[in-house]
């Protein structure tokens, strides 16, 4: 039996579309070995494939990824394996470097631009070491996936390259409802789904709850501004209507988003990154039957024009948005969500990756 070996940097818990990787290669016959990181407030995993966590000493900026690419180029090193896939620039040297020394096969997935996320719009220095990286290697890429058309196109001008385009999309199945862990008082559910960092439109969200009494509006997720956006909340007097919930499993999330009125993906365009992004919640709020609102860039704009199972905020402040959300609840999406789901679903993309073992280069 052939062994791949999957690299991330997270701590696999939530990652979706690297779960989904793995049972389709387990489903087709690969001795999966998956490895990331392990964090103090990790949640336990179980998985019909092999799992492996590094434990850091550091876990964030530059030490973290010097330490996380030293452990895995040493544990790729010694481990057996017949191909390597690698998810992210993050994880992308000791992939290439090993494959090169031990004349292995190499997959590269591509869940983002990473050398232009916001984090590094002021980080110039850290910004030119990623983008060196980038253009030095995915340039002698044979076999490259990423999660968007644009994506695909950027790569295509600046390297040359042809990637194949797998969007991560959830499997149809049937999801049992659980409640929220707070009494929502029968006011309507917006829902954010995902990490709470900068330019994911979370703020533009809370400035807009003074207007909307008839709604609560729900944050799932972690990330770095959180303590910011709380402190926000309370400088509007909006406790009562905003509410973070904290980090959920994708199990869990599939049965409490089943509960929202409407989804948002409101990502700011701060940089190639978001510009071209098709954020991954956008399909889950669709498999869960709720419409969403989203950002007026290039992707979502596509998706939306094309399936009609939301609403696209072509202005963003505060009342704009407010009147689109309440236009929302009085037109009926369940024809178009129907639609969409038939067609947007996980068995779909999933021919897509095994074609590329098939015809592996």
């Amino acid at each position: 039996m052939k062994r791949i070996v999957i690299s991330v940097t997270n701590d696999l818990t939530t990652d979706q579309r690297v779960g989904k990787t793995c049972e389709v290669l387990s489903e087709i016959g690969y001795d999966v070995i998956l490895v990331g990181r392990k964090l103090k407030k990790s949640l336990p995993i179980q998985r019909n494939y092999k799992t492996i966590r590094f434990k850091l000493l550091f876990n964030k900026g530059f030490l973290f990824y010097a330490e996380f690419n030293i452990r895995l180029f040493i544990f790729l090193l010694f481990t057996r394996k017949n191909i390597l896939f690698s998810n992210d620039l993050d994880t992308l040297l000791p992939n290439y470097l090993l494959s090169l020394l031990q004349q292995k096969r190499l997959i590269f997935d591509s869940h983002e631009l990473f050398s232009e996320i916001p984090e590094l719009v002021n980080n110039p220095r850290i910004k030119y070491f990623w983008l060196y990286l980038e253009k030095t290697i995915i340039p002698k890429l044979k076999n490259v996936i990423t999660v968007s058309n644009s994506i695909k196109k950027h790569y295509n001008n600046l390297y040359g390259i042809s990637a194949t385009v797998i969007r991560n999309i959830p499997k149809i199945e049937k999801i049992d409802q659980k409640n929220f862990e707070i009494n929502t008082k029968g006011k309507k559910v917006i829902l954010y789904q995902g990490a709470v960092n900068m330019g994911r439109g979370i703020e533009l969200m809370i400035d807009t709850m003074p207007l909307l009494d008839e709604f609560i509006f729900i944050v799932f997720g972690d990330g770095d501004i959180v303590k910011e956006l709380k402190e926000r909340v309370t400088s509007l007097d909006v406790n009562d209507k905003v509410k973070f919930l904290g980090k959920k499993t994708p199990k869990e999330l599939k049965k409490l988003t089943l509960n929202a009125t409407i989804g948002i993906s409101l990502e700011e365009d701060l940089g190639l990154n978001y510009r071209y992004a098709l954020p991954n919640k956008i399909f889950d709020y669709l498999h869960a039957n709720i419409p969403v609102i989203t950002a007026d860039l290039p992707e979502m704009r596509a998706l939306i024009e094309k399936y009609a199972f939301g609403e696209i905020l072509h202005k963003r402040s505060p009342e704009v948005l407010a009147r689109t959300i309440k236009l929302m609840t009085k037109k009926s999406y369940t024809k178009e969500l129907t639609f969409a789901k038939e067609k947007l679903n996980w068995a779909h993309e999933k021919k897509k990756l095994i074609s590329i073992f098939n015809t592996l280069d």
